[in-house]
């Protein structure tokens, strides 16, 4: 009996010892995608997964676990082991959106899980219908207030980033529009085309080649530096200091992994995203490169869940 319990015993302490860096990775390393294939989320995965398992010589899988706006994947990874076998690709919406919008998650984004670095962040981007006079932000702020509650926007869906940053834009500028939610950006450049959307700010990835082709009207983009796709649009902050929604997406592993392991998965993804093909793949979809340390992430992250949070709240937004 004894042998036994001090069996237990040494079992449980193995279990608690820190790991070593080199210890990982020991087999397959899973990154879940908590969306269906197709989207930025799920490209920017399968970048990610391709260069680290050339880079690191072990297989990396993705798994995608879509559903209730990715709250389903990543509550998976919420209850896997932190070992750093399963990673997982969050976003403003699951990691800092979510948790407000949704009252029975059955995890806390704060509680669980470990911020490892920032990947990319896409500008949404501010544009008009041709039938709206404005061509700059500060003229269609004089048009909002002179028209307060007679123009509508569309999203693409109630709580996205798309939806939260118009909502932020009538907070910035005290005026009040109607908000059409849709299912799809496309939906809301189609429904802009025929005459039905005022104004949008959505993902400059989808909307950007409307934008060029003179279909829309773009004014400005969300992000406090302008894209490197469009060096000549101004940010929305340039009229309305502090203003600021980026759709980020970043890698997290459940909460527990040893700091060793953090810090290395870390550093080879800094080390995979400075490679010249990588920068020019995320460029051509429209995402801005980023990578920190760990610990900038975490402030980053936290500081992004205030800021979405007011958002939410102000808009009145539940979803369950």
């Amino acid at each position: 009996m004894r042998g036994a319990f001090v069996a237990c015993i040494a079992a449980g302490l193995a279990v608690l010892a820190p790991a070593n860096a080199q210890d990982w990775p020991q087999r397959p390393v899973t990154i879940v995608v908590p969306f269906a294939p197709g989207g930025s989320a799920d490209l920017l995965g399968r970048i990610l997964q391709q260069r680290m398992q050339a880079k690191i010589g072990v297989p990396f899988v993705i798994e995608n676990k879509s559903g209730a706006g990715g709250s389903i994947g990543t509550g998976f990874v919420a209850k896997a082991p932190a070992d750093g076998h399963t990673l997982l690709i969050g976003t403003a919406s699951t990691m800092a959106i979510n948790a407000f919008l949704f009252s029975k998650l059955g995890f806390d984004v704060t509680r669980d899980f470990e911020p490892i670095s920032p990947l990319v962040r896409f500008p949404n981007l501010l544009i008009v219908s041709p039938k709206i006079p404005a061509k700059t932000v500060p003229e269609l702020i004089a048009y909002l207030k002179a028209n307060d509650g007679k123009i509508n926007y569309g999203s693409s869906g109630n709580g996205t980033t798309s939806h939260l940053s118009a909502v932020m834009l009538e907070l910035a500028t005290k005026t009040t529009m109607t908000h059409i939610p849709f299912r799809s950006t496309a939906d809301v450049v189609n429904s802009m085309l025929g005459g039905n959307i005022d104004l949008a700010v959505d993902s400059m990835t989808t909307l950007w080649p409307f934008a060029t082709a003179g279909n829309v009207r773009a004014l400005a983009v969300t992000t406090p530096q302008r894209s490197s796709a469009a060096p000549d649009l101004p940010t929305i902050g340039e009229t309305l200091p502090g203003y600021e929604a980026t759709a980020w997406q970043g890698l997290f592993a459940p909460a527990g992994m040893p700091r060793p392991i953090v810090e290395k998965i870390a550093a080879e993804v800094k080390q995979v995203w400075q490679l010249p093909e990588v920068i020019a793949a995320l460029k051509n979809v429209g995402g801005e490169p980023a990578y920190s340390t760990p610990d900038e992430f975490s402030a980053y992250v936290a500081a992004e869940r205030e800021r979405w949070g007011e958002v939410v709240k102000a808009s009145g937004v539940k979803i369950d």
